[in-house]
């Protein structure tokens, strides 16, 4: 590198920090629920970007609560034990063997893995799952599907699969008022103690509302929401999202990632974002910079 380029990066690095300046003063003392998954979390590098995100996220006063996925991971334990697996509306049958896995690997190997990451980047990790102290409480998901041809609706069973019933927010409480960064397995717990399996969107849309988040984040495989053209759509209020999946434009495995956004904006976090994780820094892109590095959803 010539001196030239040295002092242009130099240039370039104080720019930034100087534009960055007042998202730091906007957001200080504000809550960022961030929902880390797909393949960032397979990448190393991606990873330690990540980890270091959220480390300054915490430094310049954001509270940031960490909810991660983990469903390849899962599905690779589950194959090397031989245990069989299917899904139903894209999700996960979870028996009485499987949940003791999906338990195992969500609150265990994936979620230290997360907190070593954030400890080694300089930040305070704690890892919890949705059991500890009642935390997530959740009841059995229900499903129904119509059989085309008798057009009769039969209830899905889908073992232990949960959905969020309660968010106990003084759990989380507690970390706001510390140094401490929780990282949260989407593992919800039944009002006699069963252990639910929860979607990580799911979970991370229902602590963003219940804490009345400032941002909840969705980190995808995907740029984001896109038009019909292709093109990424950067904003859009809850009225034109409800649109856009009336119409079609938005369709497929966007459509529950983008009413989640729905719902936390309709309990009142300020806007939800759906975003790449596979683009290096991308919470901070969207954070702290004017443009942003997804679709921000808000109520108007």
């Amino acid at each position: 590198m010539t001196q030239a380029q040295h002092d242009s990066d130099h240039h370039t690095k104080a720019r930034l920090l100087s534009e960055a300046l007042p998202y730091m003063r906007r957001y200080a003392g504000a809550t960022f629920v961030v929902k880390y998954g797909g393949h960032a979390m397979g990448d190393d590098t991606l990873g330690d970007h990540f980890a270091r995100d959220v480390v300054l996220l915490k430094q310049v006063g954001i509270n940031p609560i960490v909810v991660h996925g983990g469903g390849p991971q899962i599905g690779r334990m589950l194959e090397r034990l031989k245990i069989k697996s299917e899904f139903v509306d894209g999700l996960r049958v979870t028996d009485a063997e499987t949940v003791e896995i999906v338990e195992m690997v969500l609150a265990g190997s994936i979620n230290k893995q997360i907190v070593a990451s954030i400890n080694r980047a300089g930040g305070k990790a704690i890892g919890i799952c949705g059991k500890d102290g009642g935390l997530v409480q959740a009841t059995k998901l229900m499903r129904t599907k119509r059989d085309p041809d008798s057009n009769i609706e039969r209830v899905l069973d889908l073992g232990y699969v949960g959905e969020p019933s309660h968010i106990d927010t003084s759990v989380l409480d507690v970390f706001a008022r510390s140094s401490m960064i929780p990282v949260v397995a989407p593992i919800g717990v039944g009002p006699n103690g069963e252990t639910y399996n929860i979607n990580a969107d799911t979970v991370a849309g229902a602590i963003a509302g219940a804490c009345r988040a400032d941002r909840l984040l969705l980190l995808t495989d995907v740029a984001g929401v896109k038009d019909k053209s292709g093109a990424l759509i950067p904003a859009m209020t809850r009225g034109e999202a409800e649109k856009f999946i009336a119409d079609g434009t938005i369709s497929g495995g966007m459509i529950p990632k983008v009413e989640t956004c729905l719902d936390a904006v309709a309990q009142g976090v300020e806007a939800a974002v759906i975003l790449d994780g596979r683009v290096p820094h991308a919470v901070l892109l969207e954070i702290f910079t004017e443009h942003g590095a997804g679709t921000l959803i808000r109520r108007s």
